[in-house]
Formats: C-alpha cells, sequence, structure tokens
C-alpha cells in the first residue's frame, strides 16, 4: 500500500497518509494560523510552496470559494495532523482533490515544524510512494524541475492584462494598482476608500501607470524574492515624489529597493496570523496576518524613510513612512484575510495622510 512521504532535498523524511492529489514539489512552510485555510491557499504569495499547517485539525468549517483570495488555488502541497474526511464533511478535502493538490496527514507537525524553525525553509516534495527509497527517487526529479522555474514570481502570478473596477464612493480618489500577486481583499479594502481603481499587470512602465491619472498607488503584495522582481523597482523608483506610493508585503520591498535598500531572505519567514507589531503611525500594539519569507535591512533604508512599524517577535523592520515624498511601506497585512483586522485603519490613515 503507498504512502504519503515528505522528502526535503536535504534529505529528511517524513511519513504519514496520502489523501489524493498529485506528486508535486515546492519550498516548504509553516503557517500558525488556527483558521484560514481555503484564504492561504488561495493567496497568490503561497506560488510554489508546500504548506504545513501548525493547527492540529483543518477543514473542520468546510469549504466556501466566497471567501478565496482570487481566483485559484497557488500551493504546491497542504499538510496537517489531521483533517476533516469524514461522512459528515469531506469539503475540504474534495477542493484539494479538484485541484490536484497533494495533501499528507498523521505525521508529526510538531517535528516538522521545529526542523523548519531551526534549520531554514528548503526545497522539498510531497509524493505517494510505496517506500522511503522510491519516494526519493520521484522527489528528486520533481525538486530539479521546479528550480527551473522563472525567478521572477512576481510576473508569474501577476494578472496579464489592465482591469478597471468602480469604487464604492464616487467622491473618493482614483488609484493605480500595481499587482504583485495580489489578494482579493486588499481591492475590497480599496473599494471601499476609492472611486475607481484601475489594476495594472507587474511590469507595466511608469508612463502607462500614469495615463489613468491616479491620485496614489497601490503595490500589492506577492510572492518570492524581491531581488528577483524585474521592472517594478524602477517604474517605482520613477513614481517617488511624483504620486504618493502604498506598499504592503511584497509592494513594501519593492518599494524598499526603490529606494536604494537591500532585502535579505528570513531564516524561516513570517506565515500566521499570530504576529504581534509595534505601529507609531497609528500609537498601538496590535496582532496581525503575515505570509512572507524575506525582510528590509534597516541599515540599508536611506534616512528620511522612518521605520515606524517592528515586528515585536524579531526586530525585524515591519513599516517605515515618509510624509514628504508621501511613500508609507508595510511588510504584514493589514487587509487580513485570514487573521485579525486592528492594521485596517492604516488604508484611511494613508489616504487621509497624503491626499
Amino acid at each position: 500500500m503507498k504512502k504519503a512521504f515528505l522528502v526535503l532535498e536535504t534529505g529528511e523524511v517524513y511519513s504519514g497518509k496520502w489523501h489524493g492529489g498529485e506528486d508535486r514539489a515546492g519550498e516548504v512552510v509553516f503557517n500558525t494560523s488556527h483558521s484560514g485555510y481555503e484564504e492561504i491557499a488561495t493567496d497568490p504569495s503561497y506560488f510554489s510552496q508546500i504548506v504545513v499547517m501548525t493547527a492540529p485539525m483543518q477543514g473542520n468549517y468546510g469549504a466556501h470559494k466566497e471567501v478565496w483570495e482570487s481566483k485559484r488555488l497557488w500551493i504546491e502541497g497542504f499538510i496537517s495532523l489531521q483533517i476533516q474526511d469524514t461522512g459528515r464533511d469531506q469539503a475540504w478535502v474534495q477542493r484539494l482533490n479538484e485541484n490536484k493538490i497533494p495533501l499528507m496527514t498523521e505525521v508529526d507537525t510538531r517535528e516538522l515544524v521545529l526542523r523548519l524553525r531551526s534549520g531554514g525553509t528548503p526545497w522539498g516534495a510531497l509524493v505517494q510512494a510505496a517506500s522511503e527509497a522510491e519516494a526519493k527517487q520521484k522527489a528528486a526529479g520533481l525538486i530539479a524541475e521546479k528550480k527551473k522555474l522563472e525567478k521572477d514570481w512576481v510576473y508569474l502570478t501577476s494578472r496579464k492584462d489592465k482591469e478597471v473596477r468602480r469604487g464604492d464612493f464616487l467622491g473618493g480618489p482614483k488609484v493605480a494598482v500595481l499587482d504583485f500577486g495580489s489578494k482579493e481583499n486588499i481591492l475590497r479594502e480599496l473599494q471601499k476608500y476609492c472611486s475607481e481603481m484601475v489594476i495594472y499587470p507587474s511590469r507595466t512602465p511608469t508612463k502607462e501607470l500614469l495615463s489613468s491619472n491616479p491620485d496614489f498607488v497601490m503595490l500589492t503584495n506577492g510572492p518570492g524574492d524581491p531581488a528577483d522582481v524585474q521592472v517594478a523597482p524602477q517604474t517605482i523608483r520613477e513614481l517617488i515624489g511624483q504620486k504618493p506610493v502604498f506598499g504592503i508585503c511584497m509592494g513594501h520591498q519593492v518599494l524598499s529597493l526603490a529606494l536604494g535598500a537591500k532585502t535579505y531572505k528570513l531564516k524561516f519567514g513570517h506565515r500566521g496570523s499570530n504576529h504581534p507589531i509595534k505601529d507609531d503611525l497609528l500609537g498601538q500594539i496590535y496582532v496581525t496576518s503575515q505570509n512572507h519569507g524575506y525582510a528590509v535591512d534597516p541599515q540599508t533604508l536611506p534616512v528620511e524613510a522612518r521605520v515606524t512599524q517592528i515586528n515585536l517577535n524579531d526586530g525585524t523592520v515591519a513599516g517605515f513612512y515618509n510624509p514628504e515624498k508621501k511613500y508609507l511601506g508595510i511588510q504584514y497585512h493589514p487587509e487580513a484575510c485570514p487573521g485579525p483586522h486592528e492594521a485596517q485603519n492604516l488604508f484611511k490613515f494613508f489616504i487621509e495622510k497624503v491626499l
């Protein structure tokens, strides 16, 4: 009888129960959220990642497409200690199977997460095999093939055509959105405050971005290494001083690159909906939703970019702001989904301060 195996490129092998899907490879990461498995799976920031959930039970409240953060699932695999797979409810298992996403349970997720925390997040493969030897052989080929991907993951997840959406506030500003692999809830939050959103592909040049005469520019979240993002850093560099710019997560990181700063890879990233932040802008400490594997080096930020938010877990830069040139970078997700909504007022803060 075949079993499920997670094979890490560093040699470790974990076995468990196979619930369907197809063999796949990706970066193996963990998420500390207790809920929100559908939002996580449909967040483009999880492109090419096998997600290990630290909370033991998943799929326990079914599946509902209205909470999706995009039109498809982006993860390459889903791992949890237990899954709701009974006669009462198999909705999440079925949704993963429909999308051929491999699902493994009955693995010691505590041991696996401790390995990822201590040794970093390696490439790995989730496969079905009759033995560990067969699993290693299958995984090696899958990982090697996956590594051939285009490095600009933002480009791979960004929409390829311009899209125009009407906002809810007819007297509000117009916003140009540079799509790095956006979550839908960023657009929903903007919709509350704006009259119009024009959403552009990630490699849109400055002239085209400004053609809609926006009042400000939003840089969205997205996957991968910000240093691999093409075109956008130069576009943003040309925008600074011309238009107010608000960057979230990957948008925050690419904004920092445009300012001349550098980014670096975190050992195991920040992924979950329980990360504490100290925010000097709103004068609050709150819990946030986060999903990123890179951070901005504060020593390389220009003096004009004042660090205004700090991650209280590890002291990394969680935000910077310049009121004169009117740009704001936020490393976490003020739009939540999943996670607390305590930071959503940052959308209102930015619009009121810079316009």
